[in-house]
């Protein structure tokens, strides 16, 4: 007869966290998105902004040289 005075007991034990991990990683890649959409969004805005000054400063700089041609006594 076979002595069976100690069993083996076997413990299996998962590791939990693998979906936590590509959740927080996804996140991760969303923040970067959005982050980098606003960055984009405020450097169109700066050119937009720099290209409207440099118009207004070219406007008053013709508008100025018209005013010297029409105050300049005709010779």
């Amino acid at each position: 007869m076979a002595d069976d005075t100690n069993p083996t007991t076997t413990i299996i034990r998962e590791k939990s966290g693998g979906g936590m991990t590509a959740i927080i990683i996804l996140l991760l890649v969303i923040a970067l998105a959005v982050g980098g959409y606003f960055a984009f969004i405020a450097t169109d805005s700066t050119v937009k902004k720099n290209d409207a000054v440099a118009g207004a400063a070219k406007s008053v700089g013709d508008t100025a040289d018209k005013f010297g041609d029409a105050v300049q006594p005709s010779k």
